[in-house]
């Protein structure tokens, strides 16, 4: 076999175990997010009455977001220093365990107040996962792709996000629709969707063990240029870049996060009384199209730059956030489709090219740190209590249009760091350009000096 072909092949390998990881990953998470706005407030928070009970179930939602950067912080030091491919095996075992564990929950009739707790905790560990998942995953795609291919292949573990939500939401609606209807899926029917982690963790288990370490890794520790406490370093010399590439996601977090979160979920199934299985059949369209607009993004981010890409998704999301909630109210069912067909084309298009556009303005040395702690940290900022904060805009006001104004400030927001950042593309990624890639990643410093890429070995 040829050294393009061997490289091919390694690529498609890359590729099938970043996506097979973060979409088990995924659907771990969101599966969580379906069920809080459908059972746990009243099988968890009941006594607090039925609007108190759904904010606190959609609060646990957002709490676990706040333990992301500390998963994230904990994958990116040893991410940085022992390796890619063992966090990514550590982080899917942890979440495939608490996720399982949540299936054989006793509820609050039976235990009481220990099961609230006890829901949280667990919720906290998928926090704690989900933190150190993505960076591991978008490096092992990034750092084997050729220059010319990284937003492509940084557009591969992203397209786990909408798979793990089509995943979750199309087994969600099985149990409500055929095998669990009506009062079943509350006595056990949804215990059934967290309890086949089992099965899909030892599938993710097996594919991610058999992948290759990142190769810039792999040259950094042959050299034991290993940094000894990267969380300090990124902190100290790039803070800042930390804080604008976190707001570029929370432009698309927070809108994300209206329906991954189980916000817009319960809207359409609480307030407008659509069908339960209906609006769950809804969601897997919108994770189809949000699939799709993601491998689109990818191509695009390599073509036209990934600040370009970012910049029309956001423009979409300005355009949208609006007419979204006024189609659910008037529109029912198709209202609601092409409301979630619109948030999805946006959602694509600012998240495909985050990936390659993260993994390029961070050095070698604390990369598995800087885009880790940046994501998280964008997460918490966005999408941690996003669906909450919806349910209280909603609650404090009678009106949707509070909802929209705080997505709409929100993708602006976005759309201001997005300025903010230079675009990278086909920047090397190796640690013999560490000088190059420390400096002039955002319009306040002079770009750094050009120098030729690494040969392809």
């Amino acid at each position: 076999m040829t050294s393009s072909a061997t490289r091919g092949a390694s690529q498609r390998r890359i590729a099938f175990a970043t996506i097979i990881g973060t979409t088990i990953e995924w659907y771990d998470f969101f599966i969580y997010a379906t069920s809080a706005g459908l059972v746990f407030a009243q099988l968890f928070f009941q006594p607090a009455g039925e609007e108190i009970a759904l904010l606190l179930s959609f609060a646990t939602v957002g709490i676990s977001f706040l333990f992301r950067p500390l998963g994230a912080f904990l994958a990116g030091h040893f991410g940085d220093v022992i390796g890619r491919r063992a966090m990514l095996v550590a982080t899917l075992v942890l979440m495939g365990a608490a996720t399982t564990l949540i299936g054989v929950l006793p509820t609050f009739a039976q235990i009481g107040i220990a099961a609230p707790i006890l829901l949280l905790t667990l919720r906290i560990l998928q926090g704690l996962s989900a933190g150190g998942e993505w960076g591991g995953a978008v490096l092992m795609a990034v750092e084997h792709a050729p220059a010319d291919r990284r937003g492509r292949a940084g557009s591969w573990p992203q397209l786990g996000v909408p798979l793990g939500f089509l995943l979750a939401s199309g087994m969600t609606a099985l149990m409500t629709g055929v095998i669990s209807p009506g009062a079943a899926f509350l006595e056990w029917g949804w215990r059934v969707p967290f309890l086949m982690s089992v099965v899909l963790i030892v599938v993710g288990f097996v594919i991610r063990r058999s992948v290759d370490e990142s190769p810039v890794f792999a040259e950094i520790a042959a050299r034991g240029k290993q940094a000894s406490v990267p969380i300090v370093t990124l902190f100290r010399r790039h803070w800042h870049l930390v804080l604008l590439a976190a707001l570029v996601f929370v432009g698309n977090g927070t809108l994300g996060y209206m329906t991954t979160g189980g916000f817009l979920n319960s809207y359409a199934i609480n307030v407008q009384q659509l069908d339960t299985t209906s609006v769950l059949v809804a969601a897997v369209f919108a994770a189809s199209v949000w699939f799709f607009s993601t491998l689109i993004a990818g191509v695009l981010a390599d073509r036209i730059g990934r600040r370009r890409t970012f910049l029309i998704g956001f423009g979409v999301q300005a355009v949208v956030v609006f007419p979204i909630f006024w189609l659910v109210d008037n529109g029912g069912l198709p209202g609601l489709y092409t409301a979630l067909f619109l948030i999805s084309i946006g959602l694509g298009l600012t998240y495909g090219p985050l990936a390659a556009w993260y993994a390029e303005i961070f050095p070698a040395s604390i990369r598995f740190s800087g885009v880790s702690v940046t994501y998280a940290i964008g997460a918490v900022l966005g999408g941690a209590f996003a669906p909450m904060i919806a349910q209280m805009l909603l609650g404090a006001t009678g009106t949707t249009a509070a909802v929209s104004g705080y997505l709409l400030l929100t993708t602006l927001l976005g759309g201001i760091a997005t300025f903010c950042l230079r675009d990278r593309p086909g920047i090397p990624l190796g640690p013999d350009h560490e000088a190059e890639q420390a400096t002039g990643a955002t319009i306040f410093a002079p770009p750094a000096p050009a120098t030729a890429p690494a040969p392809v070995r």
